[in-house]
């Protein structure tokens, strides 16, 4: 279907099969669609837009049409994603977001990045982010950023150039954090049938969540070798390689071990969770996760949960904890924050709290 409309808007356009590169799928992906077919669209899905990809790397491949090589930067690519993973600790993931980012932004820049200047690193920028969504942008600022700091570190850019680049507007801790009330995590941890494998495993990976404050990436990560039974700790390494270790409570505990003893395919694999079909193998990215807790809040009737991710968990954690009394320090050192101004961005629902502190409004004051 989606190669079926991409033809339909190339043959529109007057858009041959030789004419179909990169810069076509780009204008494929933000055009408005009012396409044959009852097609009402205010732009297609990125999903859509990777079918287009790969069908036209498959045209390439078998010859059909020509492949369009893009311009490559001086300094290649491979060794800003060593110096990422080495020096900035970036995850694999991360560096692929920002390869891809940066192979899109190439081709509209100079050739010669020794002669880069603040007015064309702006333009650039501009240019490559009109019409696209603010998330989109954010990753093109991040990951421009971070190139032009690595070429300033291998002297292939004037230093100090990655101040140019503009900021997109975010007003962080603007909004309240997306929980669930204690009560609702335990009925969507219960909801888990645990005679049944299935169960047995995506309770486990909830306990983990609701426990700990884990990422989906932490359990994603989650490596045999990192639970201490004796010490009933785990070892987490969280964003940029921080490696800490975490107490292991009584009941995720107990969850994982049942997990692993009588449900966990025994393959020499040597991640925690695995796929209990065939091929057994580990979980590819945390939107597996994702998934299993939005499939436990179905299973538990919860109506219009605030989100259906793994992190409404870890705010729903955090969150019982500050109303339970618990400093911010603490909070702050289980979901391993780098500030503690993320950590007062769950204090927001503490509505006692911010009641005891809350001044009386000034009546009876003339204007």
């Amino acid at each position: 279907m989606s190669i079926a409309h991409f033809a339909e808007w190339a043959h529109a356009h007057d858009q041959l099969e030789s004419d179909w590169s990169a810069d076509a799928i780009d204008r494929f992906a933000r055009h408005r669609c009012r396409c044959p077919g009852g097609r009402r669209w205010h732009r297609v899905s990125d999903k859509y837009v990777r079918r287009v990809r790969r069908f036209i790397r498959y045209l390439e491949r078998q010859g059909v049409i020509e492949s369009c090589a893009q311009v490559q930067p001086v300094a290649p690519l491979p060794e800003f994603s060593d110096w990422l993973a080495q020096h900035r600790g970036a995850s694999a993931r991360t560096i692929e977001r920002y390869a891809g980012v940066l192979s899109r932004l190439m081709p509209a820049a100079s050739e010669d990045r020794t002669t880069f200047t603040a007015l064309q690193v702006r333009e650039l920028v501009l240019s490559q982010v009109r019409g696209h969504s603010v998330s989109y942008a954010r990753c093109v600022v991040t990951a421009l950023r971070a190139y032009l700091r690595f070429l300033a570190s291998q002297g292939h850019c004037p230093a100090g150039l990655d101040r140019a680049i503009p900021t997109i507007p975010q007003w962080r801790l603007s909004s309240l954090p997306r929980y669930l009330p204690a009560d609702a995590i335990e009925r969507v941890v219960a909801a888990c049938d645990i005679t049944t494998p299935l169960g047995m495993r995506d309770r486990a990976v909830l306990l983990l969540l609701a426990r700990l404050g884990l990422r989906a990436g932490d359990v994603v990560k989650l490596r045999l070798t990192d639970i201490d039974w004796h010490a009933a700790t785990i070892k987490v390494c969280g964003k940029g390689r921080r490696q800490v270790r975490l107490p292991l409570p009584q009941d995720a505990g107990d969850a994982v071990l049942a997990y692993l003893k009588h449900t966990r395919p025994r393959v020499a694999l040597d991640r925690v969770f695995l796929c209990l079909r065939a091929p057994h193998r580990s979980f590819r990215t945390s939107a597996t996760i994702s998934s299993i807790v939005s499939a436990a809040l179905h299973r538990a009737g919860t109506c219009q949960p605030p989100s259906r991710g793994a992190n409404l968990l870890r705010h729903s954690a955090a969150t019982a904890l500050l109303r339970a009394g618990t400093s911010l320090d603490a909070v702050s050192s289980l979901l391993r924050h780098r500030s503690l101004d993320m950590t007062a961005y769950y204090a927001k629902v503490d509505v006692a709290m911010l009641t005891s502190v809350a001044q009386p409004w000034p009546e009876g004051v003339p204007c």
